[in-house]
C-alpha cells in the first residue's frame, strides 16, 4: 500500500494502493480503503474490546467512530488527518479525542506508531506475525510504500541466528527517492 506523509494528504492524489503489499512504480487506483481480511478485522476487533475490558473503559459513540474511520481509512494515518475524516462525521469530537484513542489502540496491540524521519507519529494496523510488511519512503514527495520480502525476512533470521539473538520486533525502512520523482527529476535537467 502507498500513503503519503502528513502535509502531503491534502492534495488529491496524497494516497494510492499498489498490488498486494508489492512496491509498484507509480502506484495504483486511489483508494480509502485498507485492504485488511475480515477475520484480521474482526481479530484487532476482539483485541480492542478484551483490551478495554481489562482496563474498565467505556466504549463511546465519538470513540466507536475514531475507530472505524481508522480501520477503514488510510494506511500512515496522523492524528490531524484521522481528526479531518472524523471531523466530517461529528464536528464536535476534537484533537484529544482522537490522540487519545490512537494511543489506546496503539497499548493494545491493535495499531502501532510510526515515525519516518519527519517529526510527526502516523498509525497503522499492528502486524501479526503472517501479516508483517517493511516501508520505502520517498525523501522527494513523502511517499510511503509497503512491502514484503520474504528473503529480507530469511536473511534478518539468519543473522539472528548467526549472534544467538531472538528477535522479538523490528522495522525495516528505506529512504530514497521513488520511481516517480525520479521521472520528474531527469525531466528537469
Amino acid at each position: 500500500m502507498v500513503g503519503r506523509a502528513p502535509g502531503a494528504a491534502s492534495r488529491p492524489d496524497a494516497r494510492r494502493r499498489a498490488a498486494p503489499r508489492a512496491a509498484e512504480a507509480g502506484g495504483g487506483p486511489a483508494s480509502s480503503e485498507r485492504a485488511i481480511s475480515d477475520d484480521t478485522r474482526t481479530r484487532l476487533r476482539e483485541r480492542l474490546d478484551a483490551y478495554m475490558l481489562k482496563k474498565k473503559l467505556r466504549s463511546t459513540a465519538q470513540r466507536r467512530l475514531i475507530v472505524d474511520t481508522f480501520f477503514g481509512g488510510h494506511p500512515h494515518v496522523s492524528i490531524e488527518d484521522l481528526l479531518s475524516e472524523v471531523r466530517g462525521q461529528d464536528k464536535g469530537i476534537g484533537y484529544a479525542t482522537v490522540y487519545r484513542t490512537l494511543k489506546l489502540l496503539a497499548e493494545s496491540g491493535v495499531a502501532s506508531e510510526r515515525k519516518f524521519g519527519d517529526g510527526l507519529s502516523r498509525y497503522e494496523l499492528a502486524d501479526d506475525d503472517h501479516d508483517h510488511h517493511d516501508h520505502l519512503i520517498c525523501v522527494s514527495c513523502a511517499t510511503i510504500t509497503e512491502f514484503e520480502e520474504p528473503r529480507i525476512e530469511r536473511l534478518q533470521d539468519l543473522v539472528a541466528l548467526r549472534y544467538g539473538f531472538r528477535v522479538t520486533s523490528h522495522r525495516h525502512e528505506m529512504y530514497g527517492v521513488c520511481a516517480a520523482c525520479q521521472k520528474k527529476e531527469a525531466r528537469a535537467r
